[in-house]
Order: C-alpha cells, then sequence, then structure tokens
C-alpha cells in the first residue's frame, strides 16, 4: 500500500478497522449515533484515493434520499469532483436506473410510469369492481399488502396462486394476475416492483447481472437490517463476483418487519459469507450516558440480537423525566407548557424539541395544544402537500404526457376539470379499451372515430385527446412546460372561477408547486432536468425528504418516521400497554421484541433532555381506556430517572393547576400518583374530569362562551397567564399574535381559549 492521503486519525479505533478493512465481505454492527455515515465516507475515500478505485466501481445504497444526498456531500467535501461518477443511491432508485437502461429486456420501455400508493390504489379498486369483489368483505389496503408481501418475497402472480389456500389468499391471486397484467399493459411499475423486476431482469439475462457484478468491485448497503428478501436478494446477485461486500447496521433498529424487513439478514450474514470479518461501533456520539444507559437497559431485554452496549466519553447529562397524566390532553398540554418553558430561556429553539408517538392517530390532541399555545410545529407523515387532491391533478396530467399508456392518470384526468363527461362515457371508454386490447388513450381515440356517443361528448373527447396530443408536443425547459401543461390543463382556470376562499387555496397550492419544480431544475444537472426525470425524482421521494429544519418549530412524528433522525430533547408520548407496545404485537414474543426496539429507537434520537409520558386514562377512538403503563418504563433502571423535577413544574398556563405529588414518579423511581402505590387509585373521573384543559385557572373549565369574548385591537397591551405582559402586533380571524416583554419571539394564540386580558 502506498501513502494514506484519506486522514483517519480522527476516528476511533473500530471506525478505523471498518474503513481500512476492504477485501471481502465486512459487518459493521453500528449502534445507534455510532458514526457510521463517517465510516462509510472515509471507507469509499480511502478507496478512490489510496487504493486507486475508480468511483464508477463503487456502489453505496442507503435507505433515504436524504441519506444518499449527505454521503454525497461528504465525499464531494473530502475528494472533490472525482466521486461524482460514483452511484450513490436507495435501492429504489437504484432499480430505476437500471430498469430504465433494460427495461425492453422485460418487455416494457424506458418511459415506464412508476404508481406511487395512490395509483396502486386506484388500480386495485378499480380491478375488484371488474371482478365483482365486494370492498365491503375484502379490504382493497389488505389485498393491496398481500400482494406487496408476495412481490417483496419475490413471488409472481402465478406462484402465489399456487400457494393460495385461503379465501383471503385466494381473493388475492386473483386480484394480483389481472393487477400485474394491468400494469404491464399500462407501462406502469408500483415501488415493490421495482425490486422485483429488477430481480427478474438479472435472472433471466445474466449477461445483465455480469455487467453489474464486474463494474461493482465493492458494494456499500446502509442500514442492512431494515432489508427485505428482494433487497437482499439484489444485493447478494451484485456481490456475487468480487464478494467485496460491505453491510453496516443495527439489529437493535430493526423496526420495519410489518413491511417486510427480515432482521435474520444481518444475524446470518456470517452464514452467508463465513469468511466476513466483523467490527463493532459501540462509542456513540449523540447522546448523554444516562439516555445511552436507559436504552441499553432496555434493549437487553430482547434475546434475538447480537451483544453491544453503547457508551460514550460525554457527561452522564440530565436523569430521564418521567411524567404521568390524567389524560391523553393533560399529557399533551404538559409537553406544550416544557416546551415553552424550556425554549423561553433562550437555551433553545423550537427547532431543537421532537415528540414521537406509536401511531400517527395520537398527535391530534398534541397539535391542539401546540395551536392553542402559540407553539409552532411541523407534523411528518399527516396530510402531505403531494397528497392535496389539486396536486395529484397534476401530476396525473404530468404522468399522462410522459407515458400515454398510463391509463390510471387518464381516468383521474379526463373529466378534471369537468369537461361534460359524464360515467357512462368514460364506462364507455373503458371498455372500448379491455374489449380491444388498447390503452385507454387509445380508447378515447377509437370512441371518436365509432361516433356512438351523442355528439357534445364525442366533441369533449376529441378535445381531450387533442389537447393531450399538444401537451406531448411542447417544448421548453422543465419549468416552462410544466408551466404550460398546467395552463393547457384548465385546472388554474376552473377553480379561479369559483370565486371562494378553498378555491384560491388551491390555485396556491398548485402554483406552489412549480416552485417545487423550480427547487428540482436548480439542483440538478441540465441533462437531468427532463420531465421524466422529475416525475420520477417525485415517485422516490419520501416523508422524510421533507423535514425542513430551516423553520423554527416543533417536530411531531411517529417513532417509525423518527428513525436516522436526532434531537437535541425529545419527548416520547403515550407509554402504555396496547399503545407501546401496541396492540397488535403485545402476543407474540418476536413482536414485543420489535416494539421494544423500536422504543430503543425513540430513546437513542434524543441527545441531551428525554421525557417520557404516559396517562392513567385515554381517549382512543370515541372510547376512553384504562392501560397499564408500558413495560418499556420498568426496564429503565430507577438510578436513571429523575424522581423530582416533573412534578414540581407549574403549568397551570397550559390547563393544569400545581399538583405537587401528583405527578411524576416517586424516589425510588416508581412512578407514583396521589402518594398511592397504584397509579390508579387516585383518579377519580368524576372529581377529575377538568384536568385535561386547556388554559384554565381556578378549577375551572376553559372551553369558549357566547358573548364574553374581548375584543383586541392592534396595539393593545395585555396580560397572559404564564408569559407575563405583551402588546398586540396582528389580529387575523380568531387568531391573535402577541410580542410579550423580554421575549424575542412572537406569539400566536387563539383569543377566546388563550388567557389573556387587556390591560385597562
Amino acid at each position: 500500500m502506498g501513502v494514506i492521503l484519506i486522514d483517519i486519525s480522527s476516528l476511533n479505533p473500530p471506525q478505523q478497522e471498518a474503513v481500512m478493512t476492504t477485501e471481502g465481505p465486512l459487518l459493521v454492527l453500528a449502534g445507534a449515533g455510532s458514526g457510521k455515515t463517517r465510516v462509510l465516507t472515509h471507507r469509499i475515500a480511502h478507496l478512490i484515493a489510496d487504493e486507486g478505485v475508480q468511483p464508477y466501481e463503487i456502489l453505496a445504497i442507503t435507505f433515504t434520499n436524504k441519506a444518499a444526498g449527505e454521503m454525497r456531500s461528504r465525499l464531494a467535501k473530502q475528494i472533490g469532483g472525482t466521486a461524482s461518477g460514483m452511484w450513490v443511491a436507495t435501492f429504489h432508485a437504484m432499480c430505476v436506473r437500471i430498469l430504465r437502461a433494460h427495461a425492453d429486456q422485460i418487455g416494457y420501455t424506458h418511459n415506464f410510469t412508476i404508481y406511487d400508493d395512490d395509483d396502486s390504489k386506484r388500480l386495485v379498486k378499480e380491478i375488484m369492481q371488474v371482478q365483482h369483489i365486494d370492498e365491503k368483505s375484502w379490504s382493497i389496503n389488505s389485498i393491496r399488502n398481500r400482494i406487496s408481501s408476495a412481490k417483496n418475497e419475490l413471488q409472481s402472480p402465478k406462484e402465489y396462486e399456487a400457494l393460495a389456500s385461503t379465501p383471503p389468499e385466494k381473493i388475492t391471486a386473483q386480484v394480483y394476475t389481472a393487477y400485474q397484467r394491468r400494469l404491464f399493459a399500462a407501462n406502469a411499475m408500483d415501488f415493490d416492483d421495482l425490486l422485483f423486476n429488477t430481480v427478474k431482469l438479472f435472472v433471466e439475462h445474466p449477461a445483465t447481472l455480469e455487467s453489474y457484478q464486474k463494474r461493482f468491485r465493492f458494494i456499500h448497503v446502509d442500514e442492512y437490517q431494515d432489508t427485505n428478501h428482494a433487497q437482499y436478494r439484489i444485493t447478494n446477485l451484485l456481490a456475487a463476483y468480487w464478494r467485496n461486500l460491505m453491510v453496516v447496521g443495527d439489529d437493535d433498529q430493526s423496526i420495519y418487519s410489518w413491511r417486510g424487513a427480515d432482521i435474520t439478514n444481518i444475524l446470518e450474514f456470517e452464514k452467508d459469507y463465513p469468511e466476513a470479518h466483523v467490527v463493532k461501533l459501540e462509542q456513540n456520539y449523540r447522546s448523554t450516558q444516562t439516555i445511552l444507559d436507559a436504552a441499553n437497559a432496555i434493549v437487553a431485554n430482547n434475546a434475538g440480537r447480537k451483544d453491544k452496549k453503547l457508551f460514550t466519553d460525554e457527561a452522564a447529562g440530565e436523569k430521564i423525566a418521567l411524567y404521568l397524566a390524567t389524560s391523553e390532553k393533560d399529557e399533551a398540554h404538559y409537553i406544550a407548557g416544557e416546551i415553552d418553558r424550556l425554549t423561553a430561556k433562550g437555551e433553545y429553539l423550537y427547532n431543537d424539541c421532537a415528540v414521537f408517538y406509536r401511531t400517527n392517530a395520537q398527535s391530534r390532541n398534541l397539535e391542539d395544544a401546540f395551536l392553542r399555545a402559540g407553539i409552532p410545529y411541523r407534523l411528518v407523515g399527516g396530510t402531505k402537500f403531494f397528497e392535496r387532491a389539486e396536486i395529484r391533478d397534476v401530476m396525473a396530467y404530468l404522468k399522462a404526457v410522459v407515458n400515454p399508456a398510463d391509463d390510471i392518470s387518464l381516468k383521474r384526468i379526463i373529466n378534471t376539470p369537468k369537461r361534460s363527461l359524464g360515467k357512462t362515457t368514460v364506462d364507455y371508454v373503458s371498455n372500448l379499451s379491455y374489449d380491444h386490447d388498447i390503452t385507454f388513450d387509445q380508447a378515447t381515440r377509437l370512441a371518436v372515430e365509432l361516433g356512438e356517443l351523442r355528439s357534445g361528448a364525442i366533441g369533449s373527447l376529441d378535445d381531450f385527446a387533442q389537447m393531450l396530443d399538444a401537451m406531448r408536443a411542447m417544448k421548453g425547459d422543465l419549468l416552462d412546460l410544466v408551466d404550460m401543461i398546467i395552463d393547457k390543463s384548465g385546472l388554474i382556470h376552473a377553480l379561479e372561477i369559483q370565486r371562494t376562499d378553498e378555491a384560491q387555496a388551491r390555485v396556491e397550492n398548485i402554483r406552489e408547486f412549480l416552485s417545487v419544480v423550480a427547487d428540482f431544475a436548480d439542483s440538478h444537472d441540465e441533462e437531468e432536468n427532463t420531465l421524466e426525470s422529475f416525475m420520477e425524482w417525485l415517485a422516490l421521494r419520501s416523508d422524510l425528504d421533507s423535514v425542513n429544519a430551516s423553520d423554527d418549530s416543533i417536530t411531531l412524528m411517529t417513532v417509525h418516521t423518527a428513525k436516522g433522525l436526532e434531537y437535541p430533547i425529545v419527548f416520547v408520548a403515550g407509554l402504555e400497554e396496547n399503545i407501546f407496545p401496541h396492540q397488535n404485537s403485545i402476543f407474540s414474543e418476536s413482536g414485543i421484541e420489535e416494539e421494544r426496539r423500536l422504543m430503543y429507537v425513540a430513546v437513542t434520537r434524543a441527545r441531551k433532555l428525554l421525557y417520557l409520558t404516559y396517562a392513567t386514562s385515554r381517549m382512543s377512538f370515541g372510547t376512553t381506556n384504562y392501560n397499564a403503563p408500558s413495560r418499556f418504563i420498568e426496564e429503565i433502571p430507577s438510578e436513571l430517572v429523575d424522581a423530582s423535577s416533573v412534578g414540581s413544574k407549574d403549568y397551570s398556563g397550559f390547563g393544569h393547576d400545581k399538583r405537587g405529588d401528583r405527578h411524576g414518579v416517586s424516589a425510588h423511581g416508581a412512578p407514583r400518583y396521589l402518594g398511592g402505590s397504584d397509579i390508579f387509585g387516585g383518579y377519580d373521573p368524576a372529581r377529575d374530569k377538568d384536568l385535561g384543559r386547556v388554559y384554565g385557572a381556578g378549577g375551572a373549565s376553559a372551553k369558549k362562551k357566547k358573548g364574553t369574548e374581548t375584543t383586541f385591537a392592534v396595539g393593545d397591551r395585555i396580560d397572559h397567564k404564564t408569559f407575563g405582559r405583551g402588546t398586540v402586533a396582528v389580529i387575523s380571524g380568531d387568531s391573535i399574535e402577541i410580542d410579550f416583554d423580554g421575549q424575542s419571539k412572537r406569539k400566536k394564540l387563539l383569543v377566546g381559549y388563550a388567557p389573556i386580558v387587556k390591560i385597562q
């Protein structure tokens, strides 16, 4: 070996070992926050700069676009533009790139459409209607989930049908067969097809596989514990020639079995590669030792894991705060109050705080508490910009322009905006498509030629077909092209003539879509600025790609979504049996172990402060439940939990009376409530029914009372029960923005709910 140009002196000994081990299979067991991205980038830089490996000979697979972008950025800083020829991508993005080049070998064209979740659901729904399968008896989502699982296990429709034995499986087999036939006819693939068809390509065309095997001398796969069978197969097919495969992962963070991830892929790596070298990364660079000790104690209760223990050179840090609420509202208002207390000091920003929960349904009360307290937040995984109806309409037009065979998109836009084409006409065109085995686009034109419909419908169909032809003939740069297609579609005009606030908001959303196009154009090379590349980029986006840390606001998300992120302050809400761990997982050992790994992920996202909250009672789907505290709380050693920090806080301004011992933990770390050993013993539903109120005083409910509202004007001086005195800065409808004395941040509150009075 020659001179080492890449400086690895900043890495710890195990990290250096992983970087310098370049030949043969390598398993890196990387604990949470142990610097695995640094190891990956240093290893790749070492291969290029010190070992003379060409960038195009290296493949690096990540699990999110964000992680891929971060890796590219770090490599560019280390070795400059020489890394540009290297493949750094997610599994799906890599497969799209391979399939675009070789789609013709499996019967597709290079411009195939990628169906997202909504497109897939629409197609399955349509197939079920054609096959007279009752949606009330057979859930669309259940059928789609079975089809997805079959594809991840690389089972074709014929193979799945041969194994189907139960009625649900037989119905699924029937839909699966038709679904794949329709996808193929539409020159479309869903997300699972991207993996399935790549394996199909490699197996049926060995020469194509061999070309990629020989090209990629060094393969790196991050988050290997999250790979499903199809991804496992792709990885091992590509690595079979050189066997220089490095996989990085943490079996303690395997939390996606519900979408096909197989933890045995990482646990049995040494069986697949007996000559594999193993490196453990256990030094954590993220969290305090107290947080790590809690995480270690929790996950140690799992049997199916490789032994490792996180540690840090940093200080022990503050103990973990544990809060027992009377209800889900009380829990939410406590979290809002604590966040406001922490940020009011100026030591932390809203951006530094994140609230995790087990299911999306738990976010509602948290959102309500934040809105009423004037705390800005971002919701990850809720209704997203690209799921709004008007944006999906725009994307359907773009898909139809790129791929004329995309029947689902064409059916969405044929009468959007209204073109006097009713269900009868659309059904007629659909039947022509089925009867003549042609695309919906071709059937539209055939309907015009046949002239069997009323003259108005024929004219509208002809106009629709000519509009599509005009769109497909348009030329220009990407932004101009999308702008022209939107204008030609008539979507904005149809909304503007409605002259309603809702319609105007939808128009603004469509115009904001043009900003998305502009951002894409600015961040991609000129040759990538095509409509096809843009639509592919949209299809491969994930929730985490839209997490924008530049906005100073709290982040709300499920624990599953939080994986890979970190925050100085983390709240984990809803720590009760049947909530977290989830009721669907508590009856199997494997289910509980995955829930425990999920808790481990939640805890290890926190850098400095960790809050765990749970409630005596919780309203869920209209029913009040009384769940026991989560077993995961009991698995944390008592010496790691602060016995006094929570119970002494006064959140009267956030819907809480000062209750002293009523919340918190006892000196030995066990949950306490009203001084009793039974955490439910002190709760009286009749007496304590208002404990979850917002902004109350003296035990009275803070519900808005008609006829008692105070009117405010800009410039009025007010007094707030918690924030003190301030000046009204902005009034908008029911909301009011106030500049509080001594605070740099303006707060937005709801008039009639917020505990504010005008100073006379």
